[in-house]
């Protein structure tokens, strides 16, 4: 039995990352359909020349996001539990076998006392193992003593980051995230602070907490965020720390549009030519949407519409989106012009969006099948509203003339 019990254990080929030729932790998946573990293949996309997919040599996009493998994850652990303790491969899995109850309990005491070592230790534990990290949410108190960290004014910043970062990676029910937010007022100071981290990782962490409790926060407490700390959220947009970390901030400034106040400091925070120099520069499908979404928003306010023409691109590249992106950005894209042309078409509007080609756009977009019903009514609102300066326009070419709505 001592020799069946120390056998090796045979890592199965599809658990292995092509790259480090090691047990994947972390597995990730390429739009090749190619899995590798998330550290390795991120050391390799670091190096510019290597844009491609290291098995397929296929051509990667910039900016590409790396799509979690949960089915391969679980079912690496699930073969890391099998593999019998004394067995060569041991040392390998050990990381991936759920940690002890009583042990996690220990880590947090610990982390409830700000150290760096459990905090990062409680990290590590909620991203790598799932059974793990479900001991550790059902721990009791374990979201406020988390929080309390993050507000502690004593603890260091690193403390703090590290906190953040297992909040962030823990699945917090929205009764759980209402209390948290009632019982630490001074929550969204602090995650202000994370937010300026010259931590790329901290600061998108906190973004995507950000996005958690803003989601089920009451409106008292959205409505009564500072402009600072929505000024770090519009940073996260116009510093790219990564497409995911962009689409969180998104997803939190769509939220946090509905609310008057809330719209008009974000607009003040920049945002406006954040989500253009964004769509500027050709983001993915998904971004492109979320960004309009935000954009549409907040040109329901006069002060979002004034920071949009008087972009240089802000007319142009939303009229750019139309018929090009999917369905759900040309609806966004032409809402944003209906907003344009009914509160804020001056004669240099009028001419800019002639010029560059967002009429001719319109135009297309009445008989294009890619474009649903709401959108194409929206479109011919727009050209009837200023069909006395653009029918007779030069910038409008006989094929769009024919297609212009009488």
């Amino acid at each position: 039995m001592e020799a069946m019990a120390s056998a090796p254990a045979e890592v199965p080929s599809y658990f292995v990352c092509p790259i480090s030729l090691q047990l994947m932790r972390d597995p990730v998946t390429l739009p090749t359909g190619i899995s590798y573990d998330r550290a390795a293949i991120a050391r390799w996309l670091a190096v510019p020349a290597r844009r491609t997919c290291p098995v397929t040599r296929q051509p990667l996009e910039p900016g590409l996001e790396l799509t979690p493998n949960h089915t391969l994850r679980r079912l690496i652990h699930s073969w890391a539990v099998s593999v019998p303790p004394g067995s060569v491969m041991d040392e390998e899995v050990a990381a991936l076998r759920p940690v002890p109850r009583d042990e996690i309990a220990s880590i947090l005491s610990d982390a409830a006392a700000a150290q760096v070592g459990a905090l990062r230790k409680l990290r590590e534990l909620a991203v790598e193992c799932e059974e793990s990290r479900s001991v550790l949410e059902s721990q009791d108190g374990v979201f406020d003593v988390l929080s309390r960290v993050v507000t502690c004014a004593s603890a260091c910043s690193t403390s703090r980051e590290e906190a953040v970062g297992v909040l962030a990676s823990l699945r917090i029910s929205e009764q759980e995230l209402v209390g948290v937010v009632a019982r630490h007022g001074n929550l969204a100071e602090s995650l202000t602070a994370v937010l300026r981290s010259s931590n790329l990782q901290s600061r998108a962490q906190a973004v995507q907490l950000v996005r958690t409790l803003v989601d089920a926060a009451a409106p008292a407490w959205v409505i009564g965020l500072d402009a600072e700390f929505l000024a770090e959220v519009v940073h996260v947009v116009r510093d790219r720390i990564s497409t995911r970390a962009t689409k969180a901030s998104l997803h939190a400034l769509a939220a946090l549009c509905p609310y008057g106040r809330s719209r008009v400091k974000i607009v003040g925070a920049g945002a406006v030519p954040a989500l253009v120099e964004l769509l500027l520069d050709e983001p993915e499908r998904r971004v492109c949407e979320l960004a309009l979404t935000v954009l549409d928003r907040l040109c329901t306010c006069a002060e979002g519409r004034a920071e949009l023409v008087a972009h240089a691109a802000g007319v142009a590249v939303v009229g750019k989106k139309v018929l090009r992106v999917s369905d759900a950005a040309s609806e966004r894209a032409v809402r944003v012009l209906l907003s344009v042309a009914r509160h804020a078409a001056t004669p240099a509007v009028l001419q800019e969006m002639a010029q560059c080609g967002v009429v001719g756009k319109l135009c297309l977009a009445l008989r294009s099948e890619q474009c649903g019903v709401k959108t194409k009514e929206k479109a011919h609102e727009v050209l009837k509203l200023h069909s006395r300066v653009w029918r007779p326009s030069p910038c409008l070419s006989p094929n769009f003339l024919a297609l212009y709505p009488s």
